[in-house]
C-alpha cells in the first residue's frame, strides 16, 4: 500500500494506492491539516511506503511529518532530479523546479508519451512543456483564476467581489474582472501551445490540465484538451514504484 501525498499552496490531496489502483482518495485544506490525523487513523490499511510531494513551507513540512509518524515507515519527500521516471529536467537548475510541476511532468510522459502541454490550475498556474522523449524544455507560472480576482479586489477600490461573467466587450465592471481573468489565463495557454508547436516545427495535438481551478476555464478552451485529475498524485505513484519497486 502506499500513502501518496500532494501538498499544495491551499489544498493538500492524498490517496491510498495497492499499485494497480486508487483504494481511496480526499483532501483537506492546508490550514486544516489536524484534520488528517482522525482520518488516517480510521484507514482499513496501513501504508507500507509513503511519498510527499510538498511546496508549503517547513512548517507544513514538519505538522506532515508529525502526521505520518503514526506510521513506522520512513516517507520519501521527492525532489526534482536532473533525469527520472524517463523525464530529462530541462531547468538549469533541477532542483529549483517545483515538485509538483515534476511529478505532474512524469504522469504525463507516462500517461501521453507525446508532446503535450500540462496546465495545472490551483493558486498559481503553470502551463509547461515536454517533447514526445521526456524533454521538459520549461514552462511559465502565472497567478491562477482565483489569485487574480482576490489581488484586483484587494488592490483596487470599489470592485465588487460578486462572480461575473465573459463577454466579448464587458458592459460591467464584475464582467470586465472576470473576462479580463480569461483572457490572461487562456490567452497564456494559446501562447505557450503556439510557441512549443512553432519550436517543434508541428502542431502541438496533445494538452492535459488538472487542479482545482480547471473547471473554470475549460469552457473557454478552444483547442483540444483532456482533464487528469490529481495529476500530481499520478507521477508519485510512478516515482514511487521507481523508488520503491513495489
Amino acid at each position: 500500500m502506499l500513502l501518496a501525498i500532494d501538498c499544495g499552496n491551499s489544498y493538500l490531496k492524498w490517496g491510498l494506492h495497492t499499485g494497480s489502483e486508487w483504494i481511496t482518495k480526499d483532501s483537506v485544506c492546508v490550514d486544516e491539516l489536524s484534520l488528517l490525523k482522525s482520518q488516517w487513523h480510521e484507514l482499513k490499511f496501513a501504508p507500507s511506503a509513503i511519498i510527499i510531494s510538498n511546496v508549503k513551507n517547513n512548517d507544513v513540512y514538519n505538522h506532515l511529518s508529525s502526521l505520518v509518524s503514526i506510521w513506522s515507515v520512513n516517507p520519501h519527500w521527492i525532489s526534482p532530479l536532473p533525469f527520472q521516471c524517463g523525464v530529462t529536467n530541462g531547468y538549469i537548475d533541477a532542483s529549483q523546479l517545483g515538485s509538483d510541476r515534476w511529478a505532474s511532468l512524469i504522469a504525463v510522459k507516462h500517461l501521453v508519451n507525446q508532446p503535450c502541454l500540462v496546465i495545472n490550475v490551483g493558486t498559481a498556474m503553470t502551463i509547461d512543456a515536454i517533447s514526445k522523449t521526456g524533454h521538459f524544455f520549461g514552462g511559465i507560472i502565472l497567478p491562477g483564476p482565483d489569485l487574480i480576482l482576490q489581488s484586483l479586489n484587494t488592490h483596487t477600490d470599489q470592485l465588487s467581489d460578486k462572480a461575473g461573467c465573459y463577454q466579448d466587450f464587458p458592459t460591467s465592471t464584475i464582467n470586465a474582472t472576470f473576462s479580463g481573468l480569461i483572457h490572461s489565463t487562456i490567452g497564456s495557454i494559446d501562447r505557450m501551445r503556439n510557441i512549443f508547436s512553432r519550436t517543434l516545427n508541428h502542431s502541438v495535438e496533445h494538452c492535459i490540465i488538472s487542479g482545482g481551478g480547471a473547471h473554470k476555464l475549460l469552457p473557454f478552451i478552444s483547442d483540444p484538451v483532456t482533464v487528469i485529475d490529481n495529476l500530481v498524485l499520478e507521477g508519485l505513484v510512478i516515482i514511487a514504484a521507481e523508488t520503491y519497486d513495489y
